[in-house]
């Protein structure tokens, strides 16, 4: 049984510290027995983290042109149970985004998360995913791979890669307390985010990721705003680069 201390030695052993702006991809499964099971690790991290602590609360499963209309205050993430468990706690607000929304707690909670209601991709530069880089945050895959980092998405849509996104925006809406509004939305094209593994080894050898456990699960940190540099920098010599599993040249870095 991992205690909220064990837990909190652990992430101090992968150089996350109390002031960071920390995302969080996350496998409960992975983490094995915790002192008070999901609630538990939450509060643990809610009571760890003093800056900034953020939940990916995607909903890109559900809320489609079949099912347009978006409720930020009922809508389950479709991430796990762990973004929906911090959801769930005291303090904690969510970004109004259709389908790539954030969850975040903190003293910066509510600046970070506003103005989603009027991004129209995935994950924009306004937008929270973007706000990553002007807050310098660290993202923490906490029994999770690079796969799930929507962070490159962001790269890649703010690198203005070809075929990414649809051209045509799907006609989503947003629930508001004071009504419905339009959100009018481009969807991702495919999943290239299945070869986002292959930019492990160029981050080992531009040592910006760090590795270790927290409980039984393996994970990982890097922090936004050198891997957005490197990553643009292999993007401008292959703008395709995810589009298979190839390995990344290493003259490329």
């Amino acid at each position: 049984m991992h205690t909220k201390k064990k837990l909190i030695k652990d992430l101090e052993a992968l150089g996350i510290t109390p002031g960071d702006r920390l995302l969080v991809h996350s496998s409960y499964k992975a983490v094995g027995k915790v002192e008070g099971g999901p609630v538990g690790l939450i509060q643990g991290l809610m009571s760890y983290v003093e800056g900034l602590l953020i939940f990916p609360t995607h909903t890109w499963r559900q809320i489609n042109k079949g099912n347009p209309l978006f409720d930020p205050a009922t809508e389950p993430a479709c991430v796990g149970i762990l973004p929906n468990t911090f959801m769930a706690q005291a303090g904690v607000v969510r970004s109004l985004h259709p389908t790539h929304s954030v969850a975040a707690y903190g003293a910066e909670a509510e600046a970070f998360v506003a103005g989603e209601e009027v991004i129209a991709t995935p994950c924009g530069r306004q937008g929270c995913w973007g706000k990553l880089l002007d807050v310098d945050a660290k993202i923490l895959f906490l029994g999770a791979t690079l796969k799930t980092n929507t962070f490159i998405h962001g790269v890649e849509e703010w690198n203005g890669i070809p075929n990414r996104l649809t051209v045509e925006r799907e006609a989503l809406q947003i629930k508001l307390p004071s009504g419905i509004i339009e959100a009018p939305q481009h969807r991702h094209i495919g999943d290239v985010s299945q070869h986002y593994d292959k930019l492990y080894e160029p981050l080992v050898a531009h040592k910006l990721i760090r590795e270790g456990l927290i409980g039984d699960a393996k994970s990982l940190v890097i922090e936004a705003q050198p891997v957005y540099e490197l990553v643009s920098s292999l993007l401008a010599l292959e703008p395709n680069l995810f589009a298979d599993d190839q390995k990344i040249p290493s003259a490329w870095y």
